[in-house]
C-alpha cells in the first residue's frame, strides 16, 4: 500500500503542509510515523480525505486563479474494472476526473485507490499517468 508523506499529501490536496499538519493533529486525517518520525497518510485514506474535502462547501477564496491547465496530478479514489473496459477516478484538489480506459492500462500502470496520477486532458479524452 502506498504511503505519502505531509508534503506529498498537501500537494496533492492543494493545501501547505502545515494545514495537513494541523488536519492530523486535530484527528481529521489518520495519520502514523514511520521509523524516522515523519508523519505518513495511507493512500486509501487519504483518497477518502480527498473526496470528504471536496465535498464540502468553500466560499472559493482558496482557489487560484489560473487558466486550466491539461495535466490534473492528483489520487487514485475510485477503481472499476470490467472485462475489457476500466473507470478510474482522480480527486485532484477540487477537481474529480473520470476515465475510461482499458483493463489492460489499469493493471499496466497498477492503478488502485490511494496511488498518486495524473490526469491528463486533451479535447475529450483523459489519459492516466501513474507517478
Amino acid at each position: 500500500m502506498r504511503s505519502y508523506t505531509s508534503q506529498q499529501a498537501a500537494r496533492l490536496l492543494g493545501v501547505s503542509a502545515d494545514t495537513v499538519r494541523r488536519w492530523a493533529d486535530a484527528g481529521r486525517l489518520v495519520t502514523r510515523r514511520d521509523e524516522a518520525g515523519r508523519r505518513l497518510v495511507d493512500g486509501p485514506d487519504l483518497a477518502a480525505f480527498a473526496v470528504e474535502l471536496a465535498a464540502q462547501p468553500g466560499d472559493g477564496a482558496d482557489v487560484p486563479y489560473t487558466s486550466a491547465r491539461n495535466a490534473f496530478p492528483g489520487i487514485v479514489t475510485a477503481v472499476k474494472v470490467g472485462d475489457v473496459a476500466a473507470q478510474v477516478e482522480i480527486q485532484a484538489g477540487p477537481h474529480r476526473l473520470v476515465s475510461l480506459l482499458t483493463r489492460e492500462a489499469v493493471e499496466e500502470l497498477g492503478l488502485e485507490v490511494g496511488v498518486e496520477a495524473v490526469a491528463r486532458v486533451k479535447s475529450t479524452n483523459v489519459h492516466i499517468d501513474r507517478v
